[in-house]
């Protein structure tokens, strides 16, 4: 679901914080864009002179003027944005994409790593129940668990290593809750293969599956067709923008 009209504005650093190794949360001051984001939609940002693509970041968290981006240094272009400092002005575009379609019920999300933030967003505006499933490779890459325990009825744990949580993958919990109870939707951010395996868990399950695609991006507006993916629609294979049609998408319309 796409809300809004997306533009560039510059927007007012209010701080950065270090949240694991290498992983930071960016808070800017962005009233247009928070007022009209929704869940599952990232917007880009121009990082410096010297870096000409600009690096796309989903939204973690919209409101009160304000929006929170979290990323891990990757490259030139996030190193550069994590030296930012609080009153400095940033180029920003957005919001982009297709978000989240959040139904009324009980819903799980499901974020592995970096997947996690844009899940935040939609367990603050999700109206029913939210249990999340989070994975990590250990306990200390683990983020934002004390803002999902404010906003969901449950945070269930996995990590790698074992060392916080139960030791594996998201999957196993996530097929314990798919068995014991009764879910509306799951909501899923995170490397390709642990999106394959959800979408496939609640296939088994018949519960309706909404997936956000990370792919590497060049213009974020759907005009280089860098980010195409294969899907199908109605029987149909096409190729899709995860930048315009999605990042979301449903996990059966994914060609894995």
């Amino acid at each position: 679901m796409m809300v809004g009209i997306q533009d560039v504005y510059a927007c007012t650093i209010d701080d950065v914080v270090l949240l694991a190794e290498s992983i930071y949360a960016i808070n800017l001051i962005a009233p247009e864009i928070s007022g009209c984001a929704i869940a599952g939609q990232f917007v880009t940002i121009k990082c410096g002179e010297s870096n000409l693509l600009r690096r796309p970041l989903s939204i973690c968290r919209a409101g009160e003027g304000k929006i929170s981006l979290v990323f891990e240094i990757k490259g030139e272009g996030t190193e550069w944005l994590s030296m930012r400092y609080p009153g400095e002005r940033i180029n920003v575009l957005g919001p982009l994409g297709n978000g989240f379609d959040i139904p009324d019920g009980n819903i799980i999300t499901v974020g592995g790593g970096i997947g996690a933030p844009p899940l935040l967003f939609a367990a603050e505006t999700a109206k029913g129940s939210v249990t999340a499933v989070l994975g990590f490779r250990g306990a200390g890459r683990i983020i934002l668990k004390d803002l999902f325990d404010e906003v969901c009825d449950d945070v269930l744990l996995a990590t790698d290593d074992g060392s916080s949580g139960i030791r594996g993958t998201v999957i196993t919990p996530l097929r314990e809750l798919l068995v014991r109870g009764a879910y509306d939707a799951v909501l899923a951010c995170g490397p390709r293969v642990m999106l394959r395996a959800v979408a496939d868990i609640c296939n088994q399950h018949n519960v309706p599956c909404q997936v956000s695609l990370e792919e590497r991006m060049a213009c974020g507006v759907g005009a280089c067709i860098v980010c195409a993916c294969a899907t199908k629609k109605g029987g149909v294979a096409s190729m899709s923008r995860v930048c315009v049609e999605g990042p979301v998408f449903a996990g059966d319309e994914v060609v894995w």
